[in-house]
Order: structure tokens, then C-alpha cells, then sequence
């Protein structure tokens, strides 16, 4: 999505990568307020808290946000490995179900194993880019000028529709439901001081974090729009293969288009492993109905495959970066439906006691999803409208 916005539109939604992440640090804060409030998820808390038709709807509207992140893993990974090994699409797509093996080895080790993993991908994703960047030579004025600039989504409708998709991307409201997990794996008290105090680390880990994936997504749209933005290649629809052979003769490097497989690859395995992982804590949390990793990841798999093998014989695989941009608009589309009710649970002093949310913090919560209503609106009425 970060490659197609620059692509098409240069460094234009540079701030949207930027405002996004910002918006998933207050939101994700207010995961773990929740999670060490009332050592709940927050699908065990939307259980807890609304009736059994608006707990399975939610349900439903989560499960589909892991669904649309696993059409994206299975392109993506499938892709890379088409880049590196030229294995064909179809044997790649049913090796990208096999990292469930690994996903259950980590577990075995302990979550900070998965942690390190995790990590360890991103460093690669990193350096990757960095290598790219430095080749593109970047116009950093220019980047600067984007930052400082509000885009005109509400004027242009493929705008708006790559913007929703880096939120999207950003935020994922499956991811939600994960952290508010994740957050309870770490040793905390059970008084008001000690609580207060694990949010405090907990709103560090969030800042760490998301300020790395920051790093990650506006590197690459600088570099798609450094190193082929300029070249006119706005008019070329988005192709992940396309790009890969671009990047080596716009750079003059044999290494940048192998860097730029790897992490893709490296991309994919780590959606992969959260996808996973949401998938067991919204199932567990929402209905109570505990399955093997192996098994989740194999239903939420073969579900996944059905749509994304539909389009590609349809559309054929110079397709596939479009799909990968339509899975994320997805996610922000179903923003809301974890959003509102996360809202709802943390403002509440029933509920939340003296963790509740209020203040600065509650108002620019409150801000985000009435932003992102809107958004959605808006992208909602340029679609049925087109």
C-alpha cells in the first residue's frame, strides 16, 4: 500500500503514514489501559459487556480483518518467494501455510521468542530499505514539504482509497485485539500505583514499536517515490513483480531488487505469525472455543485462498498488488467495530474503576474514530458513487 501511494502520488500521503501511526499509539495505549484494568482482551471484554448478537458480530467483523490480512500474507510471502527461488505462484501459496509449523515451535520457547522473531524480520525490513533509500537518493525537501501539507483526499477518490488502505495497514483492528493479549504476559501488581505503572512501560513498548513500523512504511514510500515515481511509472499498474525489475534498473544495483524480495518476504512471515496469533485470541475470546494453532491457522488459510485464487484466475497475477491494497482498505473499514466498542469499555468508570480514560487522552481517542467514521464515510460514498 506504502509502495503504491508512492508510486502514484510521489510524497504526497507521506503525512498520512505519519498521522496514522500516530493515531495507532493512542489507540494501542488504550488496549493495554484496558488489558491491565481488568485483565481482560478486549474480545473477552466485548463478551463480558454486550449481548450475545453484538458479541458474534463483532466476532464476525474481526475475524474477516484476519481474513483479508491472510489474503495479503499469501500474495506477499508467495510472491517473494516467486522473486527469490522463481517457485511457481501456486506451490508458493501452499508453502506460506507451512510457517504455522514455526509459529507453534516459538510458542513452545515462550512469547519473547516470538518477540525476538518478530524483531528480527523487521531489522532485515529495515536494513533492506535502508540500503534501497540511500540508492534512490531521495528529494528530502520535497518529502518534508508532504509532511507539512494536508492531502486533498476529499478532491480525489484513488487518493483517498490508498490513504484508507495505510490506515488500515497501521492500525488493523485485529492487532487490537492481540496487544490487549500481549500486554498480559507481562508481570504487573494489583494495586492502583503498580497498574499505572505497567501502563506507563506498556505505553513505551507502543511508542518503541509503532515508531519502528513508522520507519518501515514512510521508507517505502519514499523509496517508491524516489526511485519510481519519477521514472513515470505512475501510469504502470502496481505490480510487485513490475517493481522488483524496476528497482534494478533505476538504481543501477543488482543487490536492490534481491533486498526488496527479502523483505517482502520478511513482511509476509511477520503478518503471518500476528495473524495467527490474533486469530487463536479472537476465537478464544469472543466464543470461547479453544483449537490448535495448526487448526486455526489451516481454516483461516483455506478460507483466505478462496477469494485470492478467484481473482488471480479472473485477473491474472500482475493483479496481485491490487488486491494486496484492497485487503488493507478492508481493515480500515472494519476499523470501527473494534474501535468503537474499545472506546466505549475504557471510558466506562463501571467498568475501568479508576484506569478509566478521560482528560486529553479520551478527547483525542474520541477525535480518532470520529476521523476515521468520517473517512470511511467519505470512502464509502466515492466507491458506491463511481
Amino acid at each position: 500500500t506504502a509502495l503504491g501511494s508512492g508510486i502514484k502520488f510521489g510524497y504526497v500521503l507521506l503525512s498520512v503514514v505519519v498521522v496514522s501511526s500516530i493515531m495507532a499509539i493512542f489507540v494501542q495505549s488504550l488496549c493495554a489501559r484496558l488489558a491491565i484494568a481488568t485483565g481482560q482482551d478486549l474480545a473477552q471484554a466485548c463478551r463480558s459487556h454486550y449481548g450475545k448478537r453484538t458479541s458474534f458480530g463483532l466476532w464476525i467483523t474481526a475475524e474477516i480483518a484476519i481474513c483479508a490480512t491472510d489474503v495479503a500474507e499469501i500474495l506477499g510471502t508467495a510472491i517473494a518467494l516467486n522473486l527469490l527461488f522463481r517457485l511457481p505462484f501456486d506451490v508458493g501459496v501452499v508453502l506460506t501455510a507451512l510457517d504455522v509449523l514455526v509459529v507453534l515451535w516459538l510458542q513452545s520457547k515462550g512469547f519473547r521468542w516470538i518477540e525476538a522473531f518478530i524483531i528480527s524480520l523487521m531489522i532485515v525490513v529495515a536494513f533492506s530499505l535502508g540500503y534501497q533509500i540511500v540508492l534512490a537518493a531521495p528529494n528530502w525537501s520535497h518529502a518534508f514539504e508532504a509532511l507539512a501539507s494536508a492531502p486533498p483526499l476529499h478532491a480525489n477518490p484513488e487518493m483517498l482509497y490508498l490513504a484508507m488502505g495505510i490506515v488500515g495497514a497501521t492500525i488493523m483492528p485485529h492487532n487490537l485485539y492481540l496487544h490487549s493479549a500481549i500486554v498480559q504476559t507481562r508481570a504487573y501488581g494489583t494495586q492502583i500505583a503498580e497498574k499505572r505503572e505497567a501502563l506507563r512501560f506498556a505505553t513505551i513498548d507502543v511508542v518503541i514499536a509503532l515508531g519502528f513500523a513508522l520507519l518501515v512504511n514512510a521508507s517505502l514510500l519514499i523509496l517508491a517515490a524516489a526511485a519510481l515515481h519519477r521514472q513515470g511509472a505512475a501510469a504502470v499498474a502496481l505490480s510487485l513483480e513490475d517493481i522488483h525489475a524496476t528497482l534494478a534498473l533505476t538504481l543501477m544495483s543488482p543487490l536492490a531488487p534481491t533486498l526488496f524480495a527479502v523483505a517482502l518476504l520478511c513482511c509476509g512471515l511477520s503478518s503471518s505469525f500476528t495473524a495467527t496469533m490474533a486469530g487463536q485470541v479472537v476465537m478464544e475470546g469472543f466464543i470461547r472455543w479453544r483449537i490448535p494453532a495448526w487448526a486455526r491457522r489451516l481454516s483461516t488459510r483455506l478460507v483466505a485462498i478462496v477469494p485470492a485464487s478467484a481473482f488471480l484466475l479472473h485477473q491474472g497475477n500482475d493483479k496481485a498488488g491490487a488486491l494486496l491494497v484492497a485487503t488493507q482498505v478492508v481493515l480500515a473499514l472494519q476499523l470501527p467495530f473494534a474501535l468503537v466498542p474499545l472506546l466505549s469499555i475504557c471510558r466506562s468508570r463501571r467498568i475501568m474503576g479508576e484506569m478509566r480514560v478521560g482528560g486529553w487522552h479520551l478527547a483525542i481517542v474520541t477525535a480518532i474514530v470520529a476521523v476515521l467514521l468520517l473517512m470511511n464515510g467519505m470512502l464509502m460514498y466515492s466507491l458506491m458513487t463511481r
